[in-house]
């Protein structure tokens, strides 16, 4: 087990991350965001905050994934 850094300098990047993988998908599908957030029916300005970077709920981050068919470990990267 590793401890945590000093700092949370770290987690923005892995949320940046995560974002940029459910952008990228998205955008791979030829989806809007639009259409991404009414089928996983949240927010449209949750899956906005999401892809750039913001905090996130796990549970928001499985019904995205479910609507993207991806595994919640794809967008863990």
């Amino acid at each position: 087990m590793r401890d945590l850094p000093d700092d949370d300098e770290w987690t923005p990047d892995r949320l940046r991350a995560i974002g940029d993988r459910v952008r990228a998908e998205r955008r791979r599908q030829g989806l809007t965001q639009d259409q991404v957030w009414q089928a996983a029916r949240v927010d449209r300005r949750t899956v906005q905050n999401i892809e750039a970077g913001h905090e996130m709920k796990v549970g928001t981050l499985l019904r995205i994934a479910w609507v993207l068919e991806m595994s919640p470990a794809d967008l863990w990267g």
